[in-house]
């Protein structure tokens, strides 16, 4: 866990050098530090097992990392603690841990309110908002207040919700681990991490076993738990060190398949499909599917229970109680053709360390190629308008184009059976008007051309809206990014009418992105279902700006899923030279 505390760390420090000091240069200091938590968050290997090996020279080795932050990193690996840090949250005494993830409140921000008002913690911040002291603020206005508020109450709403993607790899590695202990017959984690809901409150995991004792005293000596909360003959409780609970329920092999049922839908879904038991003479529970005269009929697997109900077997992703349960029992027949998890063949959104990526075009095809197995990707790097990204202007775009030809030869060299292509791409900004920031004959010599919102977050909901449909007429553009900007527990999204930009993307061919990346997941599932049920067709992304994003194309699929898109929908299950063909 030593790099997600070092990472935390020094996202940290970067923050708040910009509270405590002056120095013009300080820029230059922020930026490395977090460059280099960005590196090591991408990183598979443990700073710690690096510096085992090789010590300090190893670490220097890592991109980014040089003689300062190797030391900072020898320093927390033996003492726990890095002085710097430390020197700058006595400096600052504020409670970064709650301002780092809440939207609209930067370090620039917090600096002022600090200064002017003394704020150091969330409480102060919404008293300071709801007595308008905040709106007095030179610089500040009644809007930003207002803003501020709708912030920590999104902050307080989802409190104690974890992105799925947050804990996805760590639950996974637990459930690999009791999948291959010894005793163990089952096992499963279910509820929402199963139906891979984009936040998570807890987990529950199922096994069956002949041993119950044994099996719950290796789960609550697992490395990952904290504490125990509790623990019994058949369950036990716990929180693990990144703060959230893990509940373990042993069942009998026997029921495996009807508890995993009843532990997977939500509330609403089991009411109806027990409903629908009772109607057909039956009931249901976590034990069994039973008759009247309590003959136990299935509960082995869930494929009997659903069977049993006269239903095919519903996915996970959509026992939510949104008609799954009806469209099952009227089509009991017919193949639902969801998009699964290894349909897609290449990612269309990602980004290269020309911009504000962290690796060269040729080492993110490669690793997309090798590692993940895609037959291609597009290479999006952001346009001149964004210039904190680094953003390309026209004549850098053009020689983009041509170094992008050079690369698909280079990679595909005596390689012609498993050819990999590289498309030349750009996600271009929408600018305030809905206009492209790249005119559009340099655009038609793209590929595939995808554009995002990036600014003017505010604009009415007509105006945004309108900003949008602009851009989707536009016969340039493709793909629309992330549609509705929101950003998990952080921000809603911009004010658009979903719909109509839905409507318009099907009337224009446009096509809409379920971007990957956990923190957004935007389109949002039931904009999904809405975009499918209009003919609209979608891409999977990724947001790629290292190659181990690759790996959250995973999280887009379940998004889609939960959306009810089957793999039809998605161009990117199209091989190279089809998708071209579908795109305007």
């Amino acid at each position: 866990m030593k790099n997600v505390e070092i990472v935390r760390i020094f996202r940290e420090i970067a923050y708040l050098i910009q509270i405590a000091e002056n120095d013009p240069n300080t820029i230059y200091k922020v930026r490395a530090y977090e460059r280099v938590a960005d590196v090591i968050e991408n990183m598979s290997t443990e700073l710690e097992e690096i510096y085992s090996k090789s010590g300090i020279k190893g670490l220097r080795k890592i991109p980014s990392i040089g003689n300062a932050i190797s030391s900072k990193i020898e320093e927390f690996i033996k003492l726990h603690k890095i002085a710097y840090h430390e020197e700058l949250t006595t400096k600052v005494p504020i409670n970064i841990s709650e301002f780092y993830n809440l939207r609209g409140i930067g370090p620039m921000t917090l600096k002022i309110l600090y200064e002017k008002l003394k704020i150091t913690s969330i409480s102060q911040l919404e008293k300071a908002a709801s007595e308008g002291s905040i709106k007095r603020i030179k610089g500040f206005s009644k809007m930003k207040e207002d803003n501020i508020m709708k912030m920590i109450q999104l902050s307080k709403q989802n409190k104690g919700r974890y992105l799925l993607g947050d804990v996805y790899p760590l639950i996974k590695k637990i459930e690999s681990r009791l999948r291959t202990e010894d005793g163990i017959i089952h096992c499963a984690i279910v509820g929402s991490f199963r139906r891979m809901k984009e936040t998570i409150g807890d987990i529950d995991i199922l096994v069956s076993t002949k041993e119950p004792e044994k099996v719950i005293n290796f789960f609550i000596k697992m490395p990952e738990v904290a504490e125990i909360k509790g623990k019994g003959k058949t369950k036990a409780f716990v929180e693990l060190g990144n703060g959230i609970g893990v509940d373990l329920l042993v069942v009998p092999e026997e029921s495996f398949g009807s508890a995993s049922q009843y532990f997977t839908g939500n509330k609403e879904h089991n009411i109806s499909l027990r409903n629908l038991a009772v109607s057909m003479g039956f009931h249901l529970n976590e034990w069994g599917l039973f008759t009247k005269k309590k003959r136990k009929i299935a509960g082995t697997n869930e494929q009997q229970i659903y069977n049993k109900l006269h239903l095919q077997l519903i996915p996970p992703e959509l026992r939510e109680n949104s008609g799954e349960i009806e469209y099952f029992s009227n089509n009991q027949n017919e193949i639902l053709g969801l998009v699964d998890y290894g349909d897609l063949k290449g990612d269309l959104h990602t980004h290269s360390d020309i911009t504000d990526g962290t690796m060269s075009i040729k080492d993110m095809a490669l690793q997309a190629k090798n590692k993940f197995g895609l037959d291609y990707i597009a290479i999006t790097d952001h346009t001149k308008s964004l210039r904190l990204a680094n953003g390309l202007n026209e004549k850098q775009l053009l020689e983009q184009i041509n170094k992008i030809q050079q690369l698909n030869d280079v990679i595909n060299e005596s390689k012609a059976d498993t050819r990999f292509r590289i498309f030349s791409s750009a996600e271009v900004n929408i600018l305030k008007d809905g206009t492209p920031d790249i005119v559009n004959n340099v655009l038609d010599k793209l590929d595939i051309v995808g554009a995002s919102i990036h600014s003017h977050f505010s604009l009415s909901k007509d105006i945004q809206t309108e900003r949008l449909v602009k851009a989707a007429k536009n016969p340039s553009i493709d793909i629309l990014f992330h549609p509705t900007g929101r950003l998990i527990n952080k921000r809603t999204g911009y004010s658009i009418d979903v719909e109509k930009i839905i409507n318009t993307a099907y009337e224009t061919k446009t096509v809409l992105e379920i971007n990957s990346n956990y923190n957004r997941l935007d389109l949002r599932d039931e904009h999904i279902r809405l975009a499918v049920q209009n003919g609209v067709k979608l891409a999977i992304n990724s947001d790629a700006h290292h190659p181990v994003h690759f790996a959250y194309l995973l999280f887009g699929i379940g998004q889609a899923r939960r959306g009810w898109a089957k793999k039809l929908d998605i161009i990117n299950t199209l091989k190279a030279d089809t998708l071209l063909k579908v795109l305007k």
